[in-house]
């Protein structure tokens, strides 16, 4: 009798699953087919979300130009007279802000007020039709810090106010 060598010998097939990978039941694939389809609703609400604060991050990055104006004695002036029409501009790009063209001083804070999911400063209205019309005298003799809190409180209404859908 004679020994087997290694060259003889042969691979063993493996074993069949013991488990198909495939789900038996159609349950499966109706979830699948919903968190799919739930999926595509929640990327089409984002996509439609973001196309829609547009108007929010343009006035954020035109906002962070103004504070970095502030800096500069040069552009101090031309960027505080840019602030009020800024805040005119977002409220205007708001669905239905066209309410927002006519209004001024209190009337104009109470607007703010409505939309913002923050308390804004007392006197925010007021301060920004000083920005818009005061002699450029007045407005160069705010101090920096004064600046800096009104152009602050300006980005945080940007930053929540709430939209009318």
């Amino acid at each position: 009798m004679s020994v087997p060598g290694i060259d003889q010998l042969k691979e063993l097939q493996p074993p069949p699953p013991l488990v198909s990978y495939w789900p038996q039941t159609w349950g499966w694939l109706v979830l699948a087919v919903l968190l799919v389809v739930a999926l595509c609703a929640w990327a089409f609400w984002r996509y439609r979300r973001w196309r829609r604060d547009r108007y929010r991050r343009e006035a954020l990055a035109q906002l962070d130009e103004l504070s970095r104006s502030l800096d500069d004695p040069r552009q101090r002036l031309p960027a505080l007279r840019q602030l009020p029409a800024l805040m005119k501009r977002v409220a205007l790009s708001m669905q239905a802000g066209e309410g927002a063209a006519p209004l001024a001083g209190d009337d104009w804070q109470a607007y703010l007020q409505r939309h913002s999911a923050a308390a804004l400063p007392a006197g925010l209205g007021r301060h920004l039709a000083l920005l818009a019309y005061a002699p450029d005298e007045r407005i160069e003799k705010l101090e920096q810090s004064e600046a800096r809190a009104w152009l602050a409180a300006c980005r945080k209404w940007v930053e929540v106010h709430r939209v009318a859908a």
